[in-house]
């Protein structure tokens, strides 16, 4: 291989890199196509209204403290999913907000879920579970699996962070694709709890 070759080839790896970390701040607006019946906010979240909404997927399997979770046994409240990674520099900004938030609406009505991803071993993802005081299940998605099953032109979670608001009856109702702070949080999910 020739010296121009390498430099072009290192040169193609380095812009795909940074692009690649990127992912982990500000949203983007990649994935689906045609009409997808949602609009986004000027504070980029996305919501859809009641008559548009479509099921979450299945959102189960084992937890990073080794049980198991299932969104659906949440059924009847409104679920906050937020896909975060202990790697993720914006994900430990917005952790304390979660965590706040979280404790302040228990036995209002609301469920935080955690989907966390791409760490290698849960370790991290417990100890960064401690460091903020998160309460709430955790799934251990090390391989992004549960990241895909959302259908092409719905509101699916696509960066880390990615948070999603689902409603009583099991559909994704607003998106966040950025890390949030308490009042993003509220702007969010408040809408979704007045619903009857």
């Amino acid at each position: 291989m020739s010296t121009r070759s390498r430099v072009v080839l290192l040169s193609a790896v380095a812009v795909t890199a940074a692009l690649s970390l990127t992912a982990c701040g500000k949203g983007g607006v990649s994935g689906g196509g045609g009409n997808t019946n949602f609009v986004t906010g000027n504070n980029g979240i996305s919501t859809v209204p009641v008559s548009k909404r479509t099921a979450a997927p299945d959102l189960s399997g084992p937890t990073i403290d080794g049980k198991t979770a299932d969104v659906a046994d949440f059924k009847g409240k409104v679920v906050v999913v937020n896909f975060w990674g202990s790697w993720c520099g914006p994900c430990r900004e917005e952790a304390e907000y979660f965590a706040k938030v979280s404790k302040a609406y228990q036995g209002k009505g609301v469920q935080f879920v955690g989907v966390n991803t791409r760490d290698s071993s849960t370790t991290s993802a417990v100890n960064f579970e401690k460091a903020h005081g998160i309460t709430y299940p955790n799934l251990y998605d090390p391989t992004g699996k549960l990241m895909l099953r959302f259908k092409k032109g719905t509101l699916n979670p696509q960066l880390i962070p990615s948070t999603l608001v689902i409603d009583r009856h099991g559909r994704v109702a607003a998106r966040a694709l950025e890390a949030l702070d308490d009042t993003s949080l509220l702007k969010m999910l408040k809408p979704v709890l007045a619903e009857k």
